[in-house]
């Protein structure tokens, strides 16, 4: 936590505040270790704080679902419980538990860390990312000039590590459509440790029960979707990510060297068509990695460590 330049906390959620060495603070988790330098050679002079922005943090109607930015991931866990979605017949909600256990991490980050700020951190494995593009999740963001605009998540994540955000813009939220909600899902992710930070995480869509949309993330440095207007077979599919994904995407550090990531992509996108193809519910389809099929119930407690919670 090196961060000794720090010359004024202010507690603000107006983009108008913001000035040159000014860094917005939500959870913290990742601001802080990265420290004063987290963002270039000049140090950083103050942190705009969040913490009292008194933003719902979900919020659910017939459209879908909003989630504030400064939403905790231990808040998020929580999102299939509440009355407001029972009934409403969402299987998109089955993605929620297994991107949150995907951060693999500590009941500190568990409990601190942030859907906005895992978002805007944009790293590749970033699981909030997945979890928002794979359901097809739009960005409000809110501008210095007391503008606003929308992005696709899946279009906001434009790197290792960057993303779409001017300097001074803040994620306000992520809109859920209850369209994406509505469809089948399949979720298959990878590390090449137990309990290791994600080395492929791809998320499979059925929507009106024909049409695939397949989310690649943690293999490549941004998000790729793609879609398709059936369920593809397995030589389409694998067509389709030979033009879709370069060489060059595929993100490559210790957790994963880009063939590996390759490799896993590709056979995780083909389990993942072959289980949105099966009737649903069928059993003895192929699942590689953790947290799928999904919890069907909550975490003993939000202070254990097992499967990341």
């Amino acid at each position: 936590m090196d961060m000794n330049t720090i010359e004024a906390v202010v507690r603000t959620t107006d983009p108008a505040e913001w000035r040159d060495g000014d860094a917005w603070l939500a959870g913290g988790t990742v601001l802080f270790s990265y420290g004063s330098y987290a963002f270039g050679p000049q140090p950083l002079t103050r942190l705009l704080d969040l913490g009292s922005a008194g933003w719902t943090p979900i919020t659910v109607t017939g459209d879908g679902i909003d989630i504030a930015a400064t939403c905790t991931v231990a808040g998020l866990y929580n999102l299939p419980d509440l009355p407001e979605v029972s009934g409403r017949g969402w299987p998109g909600l089955d993605l929620v538990r297994a991107c949150c256990d995907s951060f693999v991490a500590s009941f500190k980050v568990w409990n601190m860390s942030t859907v906005g700020g895992n978002i805007c951190t944009s790293l590749p494995a970033g699981p909030m990312t997945s979890l928002c593009a794979g359901l097809d999740g739009t960005a409000t963001i809110l501008s210095t000039g007391g503008t606003s605009r929308s992005v696709p998540v899946a279009d906001f994540v434009t790197g290792d590590a960057t993303n779409c955000l001017a300097p001074g813009e803040l994620l306000r939220s992520v809109h859920l459509p209850a369209s994406a909600l509505s469809a089948r899902v399949a979720f298959r992710r990878l590390s090449l440790s137990n309990l290791g930070r994600s080395g492929a995480l791809l998320i499979g869509r059925l929507d009106g029960g024909t049409s695939l949309v397949l989310t690649v993330t943690a293999a490549t440095k941004r998000p790729v979707q793609l879609r398709f207007d059936g369920l593809p077979d397995a030589d389409h599919l694998a067509a389709a990510l030979d033009e879709a994904i370069p060489a060059g995407l595929y993100h490559d550090d210790i957790h994963g060297l880009p063939a590996w990531r390759r490799d896993m992509t590709y056979r995780l996108a083909e389990e993942i068509r072959a289980e949105l193809a099966a009737p649903e519910g069928m059993p003895g389809l192929a699942v590689s990695g953790d947290f799928w099929p999904p919890r069907t119930g909550p975490a003993s407690g939000s202070t254990h460590l097992s499967k990341g919670a």
